[in-house]
């Protein structure tokens, strides 16, 4: 709560990650903007206990659907209206406007788009990062480039894939009509670089992580950068822009063979094991023995139709848009935790879905509106990437989104801050999608720029399940 002389007439709901609904460190994350703070632990007991150790009826019963619900959109829900209630209250402020936001990235994204999409009356501006949304395909994402080592049985070494990347950065660097250490146009890196250049190159990072770049480590890192699709070439879900780290491709050393083998990801290995097959407990799966493309599909099938409530896709935003709320999206483009084309992908089923009929510019500068989505050259799962540091990041969104609210200034760029790298300190202002930077005069002047075959490596055709409406995707 701020101080009386201090408060602005804001309310915000905070959002957490992973399966926390709020990170206690960000709970006052309102108070310099003038806004009283709240943050729920969704009935699980604790702020320090998350929704993965509450999921399942300790009796074995199956899923607590009370606590899903909870989870998935109703905790943060009713945080809201009572903290908004006790903020009016706290206040004294009788018939004043309180004006009442939703702020979270990750796990809080996906619970922001919970918020727009059940509660759209209730918020006058809802900021959105990297959302995990499509729980059942997100999830699951993350045993994919597991599958795809198991598949080839290749396990790479870090460095091999590490030199790649390097490789991609510093080849799709320039593209963008400005060498500044940052991919910021990864779908013209997708267009013009091939990732074959490397095959060959040393990589040396100590004793048993040294090698040459491999026909097998190429194919493994493209087959990973195309998407996932089953084993009758249908696409079920997007992987990640090129220029992010491998994460999910981790490899783990054996010393008493001296080999590099499977590391399964703990985050998709726990939804199985925990969510589709209920094991109380479970962390993590033991193998993949017997897992195909084929299996990561059924197990995305079985995650979104079991769990509806966390797919949180719903494209019909008509309440918020019709009571005058605002939406803002950013997503990070180096982004390995949450596809970047994620986000890109409900953008234009939203687009889709509420202006049929109008052309590509009519209908984005309807729904511009009232809601923007900017991507976020380099940068990684809701922060700046270590690797691409002299990109920028946006510092501001609450105050942008406040001036958009309050005093009707729509933005046309999202501002953000150089917070590393040689550009440290400097201003910079992201392009609003579909349009995407373009730097002329030697890297001295950007503009924001359409082309077609760009947007297109961004539209995605997810038709490995057919008995579902594309409408839902």
């Amino acid at each position: 709560m701020p101080a009386p002389e201090s408060f602005k007439g804001r309310y915000q709901t905070q959002g957490g990650a992973g399966y926390a609904t709020t990170l206690p460190n960000t709970r006052g994350a309102g108070v310099s903007y003038g806004a009283a703070t709240g943050g729920t632990d969704g009935g699980f007991g604790s702020f320090s206990t998350n929704f993965d150790a509450v999921a399942l009826n300790a009796d074995g019963s199956g899923i607590n659907q009370d606590l899903l619900r909870m989870f998935a959109y109703q905790g943060a829900g009713e945080c809201t209206k009572i903290g908004k209630a006790f903020t009016s209250n706290f206040y004294a402020m009788g018939s004043k406007k309180l004006y009442t936001y939703y702020q979270g990235c990750s796990e809080g994204g996906r619970s922001a788009w919970s918020q727009a999409q059940n509660y759209g009356d209730m918020y006058d501006g809802i900021i959105i990062g990297a959302p995990a949304i499509r729980y059942g395909q997100q999830q699951a994402l993350h045993l994919y480039s597991n599958i795809v080592e198991h598949t080839m049985n290749y396990f790479p070494k870090p460095c091999e894939l590490q030199l790649i990347r390097s490789e991609i950065v510093s080849n799709c660097d320039g593209l963008d009509g400005k060498v500044d250490g940052v991919i910021s146009r990864s779908d013209l890196c997708l267009l013009n670089y091939d990732l074959n250049a490397t095959l060959g190159m040393p990589y040396d990072c100590y004793s048993n992580n040294r090698g040459n770049v491999s026909a097998q480590g190429i194919e493994l890192a493209q087959k990973i950068l195309n998407g996932i699709y089953d084993n009758d070439g249908k696409r079920a879900w997007i992987s990640y822009q090129p220029g992010g780290a491998w994460d999910d491709a981790t490899t783990t050393y054996d010393w008493n063979t001296n080999t590099w083998g499977l590391s399964i990801s703990s985050k998709g290995g726990e939804w199985v094991a925990r969510f589709l097959e209920e094991k109380i407990g479970a962390t993590n799966l033991d193998n993949l023995d017997g897992v195909t493309y084929d299996t990561l599909r059924d197990w995305m099938s079985q995650g979104m139709w079991k769990f509806p409530d966390l797919q949180t896709n719903n494209p019909n935003l008509t309440t918020m848009r019709d009571s005058g709320g605002k939406v803002l999206v950013y997503h990070g483009e180096a982004d390995t935790s949450v596809p970047t084309g994620s986000s890109v992908h409900f953008h234009e089923s939203i687009r889709n879905f509420m202006y049929p009929g109008l052309s590509l510019d009519d209908s984005n500068t309807r729904l511009s509106d009232f809601l923007q989505l900017y991507l976020v050259p380099g940068a990684a799962h809701c922060a700046p990437s270590g690797d691409q540091a002299n990109g920028p990041f946006p510092q501001t969104n609450m105050g942008v989104m406040i001036d958009w609210v309050e005093n009707g200034v729509t933005p046309t760029t999202l501002n953000a801050t150089h917070l590393g790298g040689d550009s440290i300190g400097a201003n910079a202002q992201l392009c609003q999608w579909p349009k995407r930077p373009l730097w002329t005069d030697n890297g001295m002047t950007q503009t924001c720029v359409f082309d077609e075959a760009s947007y297109q490596t961004w539209i995605y055709d997810i038709n490995a399940y057919d008995s579902l409406k594309d409408s839902l995707y």
